[in-house]
């Protein structure tokens, strides 16, 4: 019987490597990205055909369409790295394709033009009967037995996957506060989160996109230029931005994660800490491997050792010792979170 997990966390915690390692497994289909591909909208309530199904995968991510046009696109877009027949500035480049095929092969425009064959046939269903579906169909595709789906900036969307998919277990993975929030605020995608995140704050509305014209006038000209087709990408690598608002949202997605986690029965959720993960790999990979329903490969298990990179722990430790003690004050709440939180 084929299973499903979902590996969730604030993202920028060694979560990219764990999906490498995780598909580097004979029986595992990595799906890289898929929620952060489709977002919100690839869940939409009532049944819908194939062919509409089909759209919301297919369909571009406008914000990440506007970082590649703009020159700020996250390392995690596979696709650019090796460029197919899909472009942003001429077809788009479809959800799909962007982070999540290239995870699973060498030829992701011959692999989307197969899914779409066979889904764009589908009878109508929902949503979540369509991810079923298409969960079976690669796990046909490629001789795989169990789904483990991992995207960054994913612990606020747990109670969004406990609905879709009632029986799904969950992976919390995280990082040091410090550490993780130093990543953040070198990571183009978190610092236009931190921005967007303000233009909502001063706005008050909810997402980006209900976003109105006299919201967007009232802003200053540093972020409703955020908002264009194509902005400045010195609006995002060169804005001044305090590494403490880093640690604040840290502790606020960590917060949020083990608050929601919380919920979820206790056979159907595990920990998994980076550090770790990087101290005891063996041990620590092969109680993954039970918990998402394969074997630990003895041979899967050296491969994956061997790849984690040990050398990313304590970057934080060499700020200045003030910056420090200022981003662990930040930090503080989330990691009081987990200490309470963990299994």
């Amino acid at each position: 019987m084929r299973t499903l997990t979902f590996v969730v966390g604030t993202g920028r915690s060694g979560s990219t490597a764990l999906s490498g390692i995780v598909n580097a497994h004979p029986d595992v289909l990595s799906l890289n990205e898929l929620l952060s591909s489709v977002q919100s909208r690839g869940f939409p309530e009532g049944p819908l055909g194939g062919e509409e199904f089909w759209r919301l995968l297919a369909g571009p991510n406008a914000m990440f369409e506007r970082m590649i046009r703009s020159g700020v696109p996250m390392p995690e877009f596979l696709y650019t790295r090796r460029p197919g027949r899909f472009a942003t500035d001429t077809t788009g480049i479809p959800a799909l394709c962007l982070m999540v095929l290239p995870h699973l092969t060498d030829d992701p425009d011959g692999l989307f033009d197969e899914l779409e064959k066979q889904v764009c046939r589908w009878p109508d269903r929902t949503a979540a009967e369509h991810y079923e579906a298409l969960f079976d169909l690669l796990c046909a595709r490629f001789g795989r037995t169990a789904v483990v789906e991992r995207s960054g900036y994913s612990a606020e969307r747990i109670p969004l996957l406990r609905q879709v998919f009632p029986q799904a277990h969950f992976v919390h993975l995280f990082r040091d506060g410090p550490d993780c929030a130093l990543s953040m605020s070198r990571h183009t995608g978190f610092r236009l989160i931190l921005l967007l995140r303000e233009i909502l704050a001063r706005t008050g509305a909810e997402r980006p996109g209900d976003l109105t014209e006299d919201q967007v006038r009232s802003l200053p000209p540093e972020l409703s230029e955020l908002l264009a087709e194509r902005f400045d990408p010195a609006l995002v690598l060169d804005r001044d931005l305090p590494l403490t608002r880093f640690g604040a949202l840290w502790s606020e997605l960590v917060t949020r994660g083990v608050d929601h986690l919380s919920q979820v029965p206790a056979a159907m959720r595990t920990t998994l800490a980076y550090e770790d993960l990087l101290d005891e790999p063996r041990k620590e990979l092969t109680r993954l491997a039970r918990f998402i329903g394969v074997e630990p490969l003895p041979q899967w298990l050296d491969a994956a050792s061997a790849r984690l990179d040990s050398s990313r722990r304590g970057a934080s430790r060499r700020l200045p010792a003030a910056e420090l003690a200022a981003l662990r004050e930040h930090c503080a709440p989330g990691a009081r979170a987990l200490a309470g939180g963990k299994d």
